[in-house]
């Protein structure tokens, strides 16, 4: 190596020294002053006062003395036909209510609304029509069985089409009669 190269690499060493020797310094100095001073403040200011919580009024109980009558959450159309049926003075019914004595079918169990006209097939010259049930069973029909859980018996059974009389509580005590139908469904 020459003297020239040496020189350069010492002056290099000494500029560097220098250099970080400077940056040090400049690290060391008190940066912080105006973050104490706003500390110092902040701690000097007045307190401010909380305000106290409201007082809770008490609760008033409320006390349903309705209890013996109807739920009025519960429809009617699901009451038993020896409870709502009217009578008369000596405790006979009078007027139109469901036969209690007919042994229920099987598509009895399901509301209305929830069985669906899926077919119809004619045999015999009699028509039948075939219905599904919410639980997916398929069972077939013909006039003169019952649908629903309100009493509905099946008046006629055409291609499209079934129609039914419900025997329905009337809300009264009492029974009605009503026309329903199920549309063959797509």
């Amino acid at each position: 190596m020459s003297i020239t190269t040496i020189k350069n690499l010492i002056s290099l060493r000494v500029l560097t020294i220098t250099f970080v020797a400077i940056t040090l310094v400049a690290c060391g100095s008190d940066n912080l002053g105006d973050l104490r001073d706003y500390v110092a403040d902040v701690k000097s200011r007045k307190k401010a006062r909380i305000q106290p919580l409201p007082e809770l009024k008490p609760h008033e109980t409320f006390f349903y003395e309705a209890s013996n009558r109807r739920d009025p959450f519960e429809e009617a159309l699901t009451a038993q036909p020896e409870t709502l049926a009217k009578t008369t003075s000596n405790g006979n019914a009078k007027g139109l209510r469901p036969d209690a004595n007919r042994r229920k079918e099987a598509l009895e169990e399901f509301p209305l609304d929830t069985l669906r006209m899926v077919g119809s097939l004619e045999q015999k010259s009699s028509m039948w029509a075939i219905i599904k049930a919410s639980d997916g069973t398929v069972h077939r029909v013909k006039t003169g069985n019952y649908v629903g859980q309100n009493h509905g018996k099946i008046t006629q059974v055409r291609e499209d089409e079934i129609k039914l009389l419900e025997i329905a509580p009337d809300g009264l005590g009492g029974w009605i009669e009503r026309d329903a139908s199920l549309a063959l469904s797509e």
